[in-house]
């Protein structure tokens, strides 16, 4: 084996020492790990549930958790609206038809039949007042045989059973099967097992036992399914997509990156070392317990590109050592050195920038964060350590040597162009256009909105077929997907007195004249009703009774809309849309409500429904945004400053991430993105992957400064050395990300728009803004000749 000589043995570290002192050791453990991770690997299968996409802890969802069992159907359901393409639904065809995708549907894992609802089902029945009193029955009779006099009976039961615009659409041309799901459910084959909901699978069976199989079995229907259980469906299998965008990456970046070594062999390592990174973190967020969501689907993507960022800085390294070494492994180990300290400090810059991540209480954004934490926690082994020893047996190419050798004794025009950022006359035009920029962006920013700006799920595409179905029901339904349940809690028994229903009405009479709700429903509108039908159909008796016996009986029909011993009673508030302005509208309604009727024995209790869970993800957001930003500067500053031991440093590192991530508020007001689940990760993930830039260009700066180099020629070596590094890993990070853009998933296609810019803006402030700082912060004169006390001083 050769080694390094006496003196750069005296040089090396503890850490050197033992790993390249014992480099076959080094590769066989790296091996058996790989070997059992990539096993791993390929165990792991997308999945998510309904409460890892919510906010537990939020004092909404605790309420609906709480609750969850007096809520009948009001929690995760989808919906399936069978149109009739020819005609409306008082057809023979159609009637058979939904009695079958009803019966189909029953028998599909995961539904809870219990509460399976559609025209066919024995629940949904008619009533009408007659001379006799009340008359009723089941919408769908016993009698029913498909007959033209059976139809007749069925619309006219349909036109008294209160169902237009709820199961039955406003122009009778569809008619809505209502399905409940479970989170779990037994185990057909063993009924002491539970399983929990695969909403992949699911998805699936809706598109192959409904869609697909009815769509071809009667042309003159079409169905159209909305719900979380499909929108989850369809994202999964959108992001499946994802291998194809991570393979388009890999041929990018093994071109770009054979384009910057000029060596196949330092490529091949690069990219081999990186692809274990990945295997490695997937395998160990299975070994963990943890599987893929639509959104940590993302991260073995942000891996990938933190890798290659590594990477390249290992040999552009190895290319300069090189030429003055008399072997591989002498100017590995010269590198691993040089660079350990600032990779190993860069990557725990990007690790707490995920961690922060783990204050915001949504299961995915937390599994984001501990998925991203374990990948660049790997990449310490595999880029930092297992790339140089690699590098240190197969070296790198002469024609690559010769290269870097020319590179670094001739003159280049661009990196003198470049180095006049840190000139006198330059630095404060630079700083004013910073100043100009960030104040600028703090102005438009203040657009900015909290929560989803669109109709239907936008996490997919306008032009999606889930957001095509949600569009159809939106515009032949009165009740809209989106819904908003306010709890009524009060005594046992006391749901049906007047001191609690007559709130109940003020409550839905201020919803309904509350801008963006569309209808209220309650315990209060089936009382109404019956009260009416009890007094010959008078529409003057469509009142409350102070009565308690009256107002007894006239809930006996409304089902579902109190719990077993009337001390619940919800209400459900249909919105337009769950767009941020208008779940704020309703929601401060019914805070300002409640605030004014709370009292003993009756209370308003926000908030169940998907406009609730969304209500609640946006506060949640909301409180979370700011804070993670704070932290994340925090801590990054923090790391900078243990590394650097200079205020002035850290500012020169810190401030341009600064100036990033306004930018990046700016252009997401601009484009219309709101911060939401989707989006609020980016500003942790930019802000940590940025960082990185910075720290390799201030490490060779300092360097140059101490001995004792002018600033803006200490800047030019530092290019020179380093500056291409930098440059192509900004674009080559960019380039990966910015595949996601073309996504069929438009959240993905937002994080990739946001963090190519963030990614790019990082770059281009470390190359621009950093040095422009150092002209007012740095004072080279106090540097050069001092050892310092810098980590990365020897």
């Amino acid at each position: 084996m050769t080694s390094l000589s006496t003196p750069h043995q005296d040089k090396a570290t503890f850490l050197e020492r033992l790993i390249f002192n014992n480099r076959p050791a080094v590769i066989v453990i790296c091996l058996l790990v790989s070997v059992f991770l990539f096993w791993q690997a390929t165990l792991i299968r997308p999945s998510t549930s309904f409460e890892k996409m919510i906010p537990l802890e939020h004092p909404f969802i605790e309420k609906m958790m709480e609750h969850r069992n007096d809520l009948a159907n009001l929690g995760n359901t989808v919906r399936i609206s069978v149109e009739a393409t020819d005609g409306d639904i008082f057809s023979k065809e159609y009637m058979e038809t939904l009695r079958q995708i009803n019966d189909e549907v029953f028998y599909i894992s995961g539904v809870d039949r219990s509460g399976l609802k559609s025209l066919w089902s024995p629940s949904v029945r008619w009533t009408e007042v007659t001379e006799e009193g009340f008359a009723g029955g089941e919408v769908i009779p016993q009698s029913y045989n498909g007959s033209q006099q059976s139809l007749d009976l069925l619309r006219n039961n349909v036109l008294k059973s209160g169902q237009v615009g709820r199961l039955v659409a406003n122009d009778f041309k569809s008619s809505i099967v209502d399905i409940p799901l479970l989170e779990s459910y037994p185990d057909p084959q063993d009924q002491g097992k539970l399983l929990a909901l695969d909403y992949r699978k699911f998805s699936h069976e809706l598109e192959d036992k409904i869609r697909n199989k009815f769509e071809a079995q009667n042309p003159n229907v079409k169905i159209h399914i909305v719900g979380f259980a499909k929108k989850v469906g369809d994202l999964i299998d959108g992001l499946v997509m994802v291998v194809m965008f991570f393979g388009v990456a890999f041929v990018i970046t093994l071109i770009l990156l054979y384009w910057f070594t000029n060596c196949m062999r330092s490529t091949v390592a690069v990219l081999s070392t990186t692809l274990v990174a990945v295997v490695w973190q997937l395998g160990l967020m299975h070994f963990f317990g943890f599987g893929l969501d639509p959104y940590s689907m993302l991260v073995p993507f942000l891996i990938f590109a933190i890798g290659i960022s590594h990477g390249v800085q290992k040999i552009n390294g190895i290319a300069l050592q090189s030429s003055e070494a008399e072997n591989a492994l002498t100017a590995a180990r010269r590198t691993f050195r040089q660079l350990f300290l600032p990779g190993m400090i860069a990557i725990l810059a990007d690790a707490v920038g995920f961690i922060t991540l783990l204050i915001i209480d949504i299961g995915v954004i937390r599994e984001l964060a501990i998925g991203a934490s374990i990948g660049v926690a790997v990449i310490v082994f595999t880029n930092l350590i297992l790339l140089p020893v690699a590098i240190s047996y197969v070296g790198i190419s002469k024609r690559a040597v010769e290269r870097s050798k020319k590179d670094a004794h001739r003159e280049h025009p661009f990196w003198r162009l470049l180095s006049n950022f840190a000139s006198p006359k330059v630095a404060p035009i630079s700083i004013a256009l910073a100043l100009i920029a960030f104040g600028g962006g703090l102005w438009y920013s203040q657009n900015l909105k909290i929560g989803d700006l669109d109709q239907g799920a936008p996490e997919l595409r306008p032009d999606s077929r889930y957001n095509k179905d949600n569009s159809f029901i939106i515009n032949n339904y009165s009740t809209s997907s989106d819904v908003l349940v306010v709890m009524v809690k009060t005594k046992s028994e006391g749901c049906s007195r007047y001191e609690a229903m007559a709130p109940i009405d003020e409550l839905m009479w201020k919803m309904q004249n509350t801008e963006g709700v569309q209808s209220a429903i309650s315990l209060v509108t089936v009382s109404k009703q019956m009260i009416k039908g009890m007094n010959e159909g008078n529409l003057k008796w469509e009142t409350l009774s102070r009565n308690p016996d009256v107002l007894n009986n006239s809930i006996a029909r409304a089902d579902g809309l109190y719990n077993n011993n009337c001390s619940l009673a919800p209400v459900l508030v249909f919105l337009n849309d769950h767009k941020a302005e208008t779940l704020d509208r309703a929601v401060h309604a019914v805070q300002d409500f409640a605030k004014e009727n709370n009292k003993e024995g009756l209370e308003f209790i926000l908030a169940a429904g998907n406009a609730g869970i969304e209500a609640a993800t946006n506060e949640v957001i909301k409180r979370s945004e700011l804070t993670i930003l704070i932290l994340v500067y925090i801590c990054v500053a923090t790391m900078c400053m243990i590394t650097f031991r200079s205020w002035a440093a850290t500012l020169c590192i810190v401030l341009p991430l600064v100036l990033t991530s306004v930018l990046g508020n700016a252009l997401m007001a601009f484009m219309g993105i709101g911060v939401k689940v989707a989006t609020l990760p980016v500003v942790a993930l930019g802000v940590g992957i940025g960082v990185d830039y910075g720290i390799y260009i201030y490490s060779r700066l300092e360097s140059f400064l101490r001995a004792g180099l002018p600033l803006q020629e200490a800047y030019y070596q530092t290019l020179k050395s380093t500056g291409k590094a930098v440059l192509f890993t900004g674009l080559c990070l960019a380039i990966g990300v910015c595949t996601w853009i073309f996504s069929a998933i438009k959240f993905q296609a937002d994080m990739g728009l946001m963090l190519t810019f963030m990614l790019l803006w990082n770059m281009f402030g470390a190359l621009w803004l950093l040095p422009a700082l150092a002209r007012f912060l740095i004072k080279p004169e106090k540097l050069a000749g001092q050892k310092g006390n810098s980590l990365f001083a020897h």
